[in-house]
């Protein structure tokens, strides 16, 4: 069969499956980039700055629709609730968040019983490598802009130490702090006081902003998009298919055809032994 596959047409014939393949497999991976795409684009609303006062509200349950909703809110930090979050990326080194609590002017005051005067939120300020290098939050009226996150989850069994926390989780740091909480938390983009730049970026030093974007949103798998991936790698193992049944096909007719000459010629009748020969002596005279 191999010296079939190597007839000249049948060779061009691989050459031609074997293109048909590639754009086959060229329109799966298209249709699976497809099928892995989101399909709802992260919304510019939240990028417009809105009061904090007018999207959450303290004691209940942090909406989804609010959360990469970048905020603003005035209020004063407390240098006696800070604490820093282990195990953050920047730029590829690990180092800590610095977490400072912001009392927040004009805020709804929780009441009941343990409920603090005064309402709080988590603002995460910067990142540093080492905890010396954090430093206190400013002093004064804050005016904050940020993006406003739901809380983490706090690392259960853990003793993050003193000073520190495992995550950015309100439950874990209303314990700390011992404050009442928005349920949520905001990364720190601009702080101004008396309308000069007080955030880490203007204070330049060890402490980095953090520069936290919108979460892009989660992809949904598109089951047609994937069927069709799927359909077209079947057809490029069918061209294939076709190309050798047609070789396989061409060999089977090389051999019946050789076994029709054989039978043909054994068919044939050979010389008769009682028949003269033409050089036989008696034949010749």
């Amino acid at each position: 069969m191999l010296k079939t596959a190597l007839k000249p047409r049948w060779i061009a014939g691989l050459v031609f499956a074997i293109v048909v393949s590639g754009v086959f497999v060229l329109l799966s991976q298209w249709q699976f980039g497809r099928s892995t795409q989101p399909e709802v684009t992260v919304a510019a609303t939240t990028e417009e700055p809105k009061p904090l006062t007018t999207v959450l509200r303290p004691g209940d349950f942090f909406p989804g629709s609010v959360a990469d909703q970048m905020v603003t809110a005035t209020g004063t930090y407390d240098p006696q609730k800070q604490v820093l979050v282990p195990g953050r990326l920047n730029g590829g080194a690990t180092g800590y968040w610095i977490v400072s609590a912001l009392a927040v002017q004009d805020a709804p005051v929780l009441t009941g019983a343990g409920a603090s005067p005064q309402t709080w939120i988590p603002v995460a300020r910067g990142w540093v490598a080492e905890p010396a290098d954090a430093a206190a939050p400013p002093s004064g009226v804050i005016e904050l802009t940020g993006r406003l996150l739901p809380s983490e989850a706090p690392l259960p069994g853990t003793d993050a130490g003193p000073g520190r926390a495992s995550a950015v989780s309100v439950a874990e740091l209303i314990n700390i702090w011992d404050v009442s909480s928005y349920p949520g938390f905001v990364t720190a983009n601009a702080e101004l006081s008396g309308g000069t730049d007080v955030s880490t970026a203007a204070s330049g030093g060890e402490v980095k902003p953090l520069n936290i974007g919108p979460q892009p949103p989660a992809e949904k798998i598109n089951w047609l998009n994937l069927f069709y991936a799927a359909e077209w790698v079947v057809f490029a193992g069918f061209a294939l298919f076709i190309w050798w049944r047609l070789v396989k096909d061409d060999y089977r007719r090389d051999l019946e055809d050789a076994l029709d000459e054989e039978q043909d010629a054994a068919e044939q009748p050979g010389p008769d032994p009682l028949e003269p020969h033409p050089t036989d002596p008696k034949v010749q005279s």
